[in-house]
């Protein structure tokens, strides 16, 4: 017996958001033509290709995707995936590699919790998560992220790991704790998760924190804040000579960490 969960517009499709299915030993593939086989007819379409499908909560993409076989006792949630052109995906390529900045609604004290569960769903990628207000854009992130790609080449990180270092540089930083006060996810509104991996891999996230991604979020909004919170004057910004001198003087400070 599989539990079915649907969330969403799924829970539309089916005028529920619970089933039981007797079926075992099949994939998913197969239970979602099960399922489109019993929709009552009256009701919205299920698009089973833009759905997200979650096994005993991990998202069946870092499992076997549709392959996946389920077993008696599983617990498989259906959450349709939001389109129409709401969230716009933030993309950038730097020193050969694939990055991604995801916009993620907060659950406050419940952050890093979820931050852990997509490093365990998704271990081949780099992932750190940043208060969206403190990111004043993508190419503000793209050089932040640059530097930390930079020192990891020069065996000059300021941690262990390239995320942490991610982190403190945002934070303007030597001091973990003063990183995860300044910049850290636990207790904001909004944060944001930066990627880095294959295209393909971070395909599969987006699909994955689809459900998650907030679209409301506007990054340009944040000079002011981002200006006070690291004591950033008007003749700081004057004596730069770049058409983005809060980005390149942020960019600065964190270079010259040690």
């Amino acid at each position: 017996m599989l539990s079915i969960k649907l969330l969403g517009g799924a829970k539309k499709s089916f005028g529920t958001d619970f089933l039981s299915v007797d079926l075992d030993g099949i994939p998913i593939k197969t239970l979602l033509e099960h399922l489109l086989s019993i929709k009552p007819k009256d009701t919205i379409t299920l698009d089973t290709k833009n759905i997200l499908v979650a096994v005993n909560g991990v998202d069946s993409s870092a499992l076997d995707g549709y392959d996946t076989a389920l077993h008696s006792n599983d617990v498989v949630t259906i959450i349709p995936i939001i389109h129409g052109g709401a969230y716009k995906r933030n993309r950038f390529q730097i020193y050969n590699n694939a990055a991604e900045l995801f916009n993620v609604k907060s659950v406050p004290g419940k952050n890093y919790d979820f931050l852990n569960s997509v490093r365990k769903n998704f271990p081949d990628l780099v992932l750190e998560g940043i208060s969206s207000k403190h990111i004043l854009g993508l190419t503000h992130a793209k050089k932040i992220v640059g530097i930390s790609l930079f020192a990891q080449r020069h065996n000059s990180l300021l941690s262990k790991k390239i995320e942490t270092d991610i982190l403190l540089r945002f934070g303007i930083t030597t001091q973990i704790s003063d990183a995860v006060k300044t910049v850290g996810i636990e207790n904001h509104e909004s944060f944001t998760i930066i990627a880095m991996g294959k295209k393909s891999a971070l395909d599969k996230l987006y699909k994955s924190l689809a459900p998650f991604l907030n679209s409301c979020v506007r990054f340009g909004d944040n000079s002011k804040f981002i200006q006070k919170q690291f004591k950033i004057t008007k003749k700081h910004l004057d004596s730069v000579d770049s058409d983005t001198p809060l980005e390149d003087l942020l960019a600065e400070k964190a270079a010259v960490l040690i």
